[in-house]
This record gives C-alpha cells, structure tokens and sequence, in this order.
C-alpha cells in the first residue's frame, strides 16, 4: 500500500510540474521575429546608374543643358523623397553652345516608387517635381515634374 502511495504521489507532483511548465510555455509571447527593412527605392539617371541621395543629378542627358547640383536630402523613405539644390539651366543664347548656365534654386521631390524594369527586385522612383524657391528659368512653372527613367 506504502508503494502505490507512494508512486501516485509521485506521479500527481510529476504531473502538477509538467502542467505548469505547459502552461508558462504557452503563456510566453512568441518570439520576435525580425523582419529586414525593405532596400529604399533608387534615383535611376539616364545611364542606367542606380543611387541613393545623390549630390548631383543630370535631367537633359542629351546635352547635359539642366543638371541638379549640390542637392542636400532631408528625406529618403520607401515612398518619396525630398532635397534642396540648385537647377543649373543654359539658357542656350544666343545658341545652347556658346549660352550661360544660370542658377536657381529649387526643392527636389521623388515619388512614385516602382519596380524598374532592367531588375524588378530593385524599386525606382518614377516622377521628380522641381519647386523654384525665388527665379526660374524663362518660360518655366513654379513647379515643374518629370517623368524618370524606367
């Protein structure tokens, strides 16, 4: 009688420890799971160059007349994208060869994050707006947005 008192005490403490082991186990939180940020989205310029906050920026490839120069990023995020910088324009007089490249100074936004198409992995933006803060070129809107390259 001794023996089998004996055994199912120690079976009830066996199964009070294992009850209670399951239930702090099942009560914990699951663990964390980390989860990498998603790459920020790219500036794709006209020679298929991928960059992040450039300083510089080419927009007329053909002749190289409107470039962005010393651009200052306060923002970069998986969906836009804002700088300040300086719009160097020829103004191509008497013809774009022998003109003067003049400054202005603007605010740069990039938006509209897509899949490139040379590596769908790899998000792009797709459109800049350029703000002119004080002159702007001859013939320009306040704000001007162009399409980016794809």
């Amino acid at each position: 009688m001794r023996g089998s008192v004996t055994g199912t005490a120690i079976t009830l403490a066996a199964g009070t420890l294992l009850t209670a082991a399951m239930t702090t186990a099942s009560a914990s939180p699951p663990p964390a799971v980390h989860r990498a940020a998603p790459p920020r989205p790219v500036l794709v310029d006209c020679l298929w160059h991928r960059t992040v906050q450039p300083t510089d920026f080419i927009l007329a490839c053909g002749d190289g007349n409107s470039r962005l120069t010393g651009l200052h990023w306060s923002q970069w995020s998986g969906t836009s994208a804002t700088a300040v910088g300086v719009n160097m324009v020829n103004d191509c007089k008497p013809y774009c060869a022998a003109g003067t490249f003049r400054s202005y100074p603007v605010t740069v936004r990039l938006d509209g994050p897509q899949p490139w198409k040379k590596d769908p992995g790899v998000q792009h933006f797709t459109r800049m707006s350029l703000t002119y803060t004080g002159a702007r070129p001859e013939g320009f809107q306040q704000v001007v947005t162009y399409p980016l390259w794809d």
